[in-house]
């Protein structure tokens, strides 16, 4: 009679147990792989930002804020009590770019300027979803917020944080006229419009940014 011994299932050893080369494989290969997973994004925006991506005789309609200031100095948060800057980042494959309306009192210009930052993004068509609305606004008068909900559904509001003062970019100061300011999908406040900026002109820009733009 043949006696049949089962076999142990092979182990996986133990840091312990490995060798300093098999640990310096194994580093590699994660290095490897974050590199295939983020490399492209990083890749991306570096050379849009370093303007390798960006031709000389494109100019921007908007103003380019410099150095690039990163959305969580504004200190925002959602509806939901989330902060908005958890939403951008390299790792955050669904981020979209972001057009964003700031301003005190949303007075009759502000108000032109949510209407133009809507107009944008329908004239957009196909690449419409790769590019979200949103408004910190200090106060609504009550004829704006009675109607917000069927004029401008999908732009969502955004407040500051529990005792956090939002740190503006360069040149933007709500309290004293709105402004449009653009945030890209890593999480950079990149770009910033005044309120009698021209709808076509954000959307030119917007169009030369999402076809040169292999993030968001």
């Amino acid at each position: 009679m043949t006696t049949t011994v089962a076999q142990e299932p092979s182990q996986t050893a133990s840091p312990k147990s490995m060798s300093p080369q098999q640990i310096r494989k194994g580093r590699r290969m994660a290095l490897l792989l974050m590199a295939v997973g983020f490399g492209p994004i990083i890749l991306a925006s570096a050379m849009f930002y370093g303007g390798w991506l960006n031709p000389a005789e494109h100019t921007n309609n908007g103003a380019l804020v410099t150095p690039l200031v990163p959305l969580s100095d504004l200190q925002l948060q959602t509806a939901q009590g989330a902060p908005l800057a958890a939403r951008f980042g390299p790792t955050q494959t669904s981020a979209t770019w972001l057009l964003l309306v700031v301003a005190d009192n949303c007075t009759e210009v502000c108000q032109q300027l949510l209407y133009t930052t809507r107009q944008t993004n329908i004239a957009l068509g196909k690449y419409a979803t790769r590019v979200s609305r949103g408004a910190a606004l200090t106060s609504l008068p009550p004829a704006l917020a009675q109607r917000w909900p069927a004029d401008f559904e999908r732009m969502e509001r955004f407040e500051p944080l529990p005792a956090q003062t939002p740190v503006w970019p360069p040149g933007v100061e709500p309290t004293q006229a709105p402004q449009l300011l653009l945030v890209d999908p890593l999480g950079n406040i990149m770009m910033r419009y005044p309120a009698s900026v021209p709808g076509g002109d954000v959307l030119d820009d917007l169009k030369h940014l999402l076809k040169i733009s292999r993030i968001g």
